[in-house]
């Protein structure tokens, strides 16, 4: 046998399965059955293949066939390539039906909105096999990164950086935006707040080169109260919550977010600003099973979420 043997084209996946067959089943008769084919076609596909390694696999005896020192050799790896190739197709067939694969999350202000982990979580009950990865960045970073499919979709607000003719923006939903402070804090018993009242206490807003920002920064002009001074500047609902906790300052969050967590209140103070809350995907790029699966599955997320959001302070009478 020269070493491209196995190359040339002659051995077929079929030698290996009648090989296998022929293995198990003790004689050629038992394995033709097995694959239902005559016997003819198993003694030729085994004296094709003994013709490519030359050498012989199997020792004939009246009780039928026993592998040689070489069958045995082959033997082995052939399992293994049998073994790999079911692996391949069963994966294929995951990755066709949605059930396997890798998909990559981008998402900014990730703890704006309970709808992107409860999704993930529930995709990954029907999912188990699939790789999901979550990227938080700033928006003006996930552009970047969806545009050059380093993430598959992105999930959070709906900004302007993302207004592009290469994006699919989807809104699943509007979420208010909400003043909000730790539960023991001197405010969270006021049963009406006016943003005037608020101008002096420590505030957490989001960073000044985003969209929520300037909205913030809006509502403050119309009621001519000057932007606080004394703030810390933040786009992370993590560290924005954990600083809340442990002192008196008040911060800007999304409404999912402070209805949800036990440790906040929501101050009756009007904040007219919402997010706009989506998921963005590239134009001109085909989504994965996998991608379709978590997008069904955050819609559906999405339409319960909107149902969770607590009711708007009412505005003070004019």
């Amino acid at each position: 046998m020269t070493s491209d043997a196995l190359l040339d084209g002659r051995l077929k996946l079929r030698h290996i399965r009648i090989v296998l067959a022929i293995a198990e089943c003790g004689t050629l008769i038992r394995a033709a059955e097995a694959l239902y084919v005559t016997q003819p076609v198993v003694t030729r596909a085994l004296s094709e293949i003994e013709d490519i390694l030359g050498a012989e696999l199997f020792t004939r005896g009246p009780k039928g066939v026993a592998p040689t020192e070489f069958g045995r050799e082959f033997l082995r790896d052939a399992a293994v390539v049998a073994a790999r190739l079911r692996d391949v197709q069963r994966r294929i067939e995951l990755r066709t039906r949605g059930q396997r694969g890798h998909l990559i999350i981008g998402n900014h202000l990730s703890g704006s909105t309970t709808v992107l982990p409860q999704a993930v979580a529930a995709l990954k009950m029907q999912c188990p096999e699939a790789t999901v990865t979550l990227r938080e960045a700033a928006p003006d970073q996930l552009v970047e990164l969806l545009r050059a499919g380093a993430v598959d979709v992105v999930v959070g607000r709906l900004s302007e950086q993302f207004f592009d003719a290469d994006f699919v923006l989807e809104e699943l939903f509007r979420e208010p935006v909400r003043v909000v402070a730790r539960a023991g804090h001197p405010l969270a018993s006021a049963e009406r707040l006016e943003l005037h009242e608020l101008r002096d206490e420590a505030w957490i807003l989001p960073l000044p080169q985003t969209s929520l920002r300037r909205e913030v920064e809006r509502c403050f002009a119309q009621a001519r109260v000057p932007v606080p001074v004394n703030l810390v500047e933040c786009t992370s609902a993590t560290i924005m919550r954990a600083i809340v906790s442990v002192g008196d300052t008040i911060a800007v969050m999304p409404d999912l977010v402070a209805a949800t967590d036990p440790g906040l209140r929501i101050l009756p103070v009007r904040l007219k600003v919402e997010r706009s809350v989506g998921v963005i995907t590239h134009a001109a790029r085909e989504r994965s099973p996998l991608s379709e699966r978590f997008l069904t599955e955050l819609r559906l997320q999405s339409r319960c979420g909107e149902t969770a959001t607590v009711d708007e302070p009412a505005e003070t009478p004019g």
